[in-house]
């Protein structure tokens, strides 16, 4: 590859990295309350909560309609989901996958019933 041809794969690079940059959705509202758990921007703030940041889209909006109608069993997150309506799945889901997501490293030293 010569410099001419990596200097316009940079620059398209980093002009679909600024375009992404400005079609981020906006923070849903409602994601305050999904904060306390898993954190500000979808990272997790405890290891027994999952990281929602940069999950497929997709599934995010399938997991909270499954906790919604039942299908997926766990009080905390039936209780969550119950109050949000379809617009609000589908911008959560939007937002989270759109953060910057965390890679989970364990800790090699820990027991390994801590680990889950």
């Amino acid at each position: 590859m010569n410099l001419k041809t990596c200097l316009c794969a940079a620059l398209g690079l980093g002009l679909a990295g600024a375009a992404a940059a400005e079609t981020l959705p906006p923070k849903p509202a409602r994601a305050v309350v999904c904060a306390a758990c898993h954190g500000q921007n979808g990272v997790s703030t405890l290891p027994i909560y999952p990281n929602l940041a940069g999950q497929q889209e997709s599934y995010i909006e399938h997991a909270l309609h499954a906790y919604k109608n039942g299908e997926r069993k766990n009080p905390i997150m039936a209780a969550q989901a119950a109050g949000l309506s379809d617009q609000d799945i589908k911008e959560l889901a939007a937002w989270f996958a759109a953060q910057k997501p965390a890679v989970y490293v364990p800790d090699v030293n820990a027991p390994l019933t801590a680990q889950k």
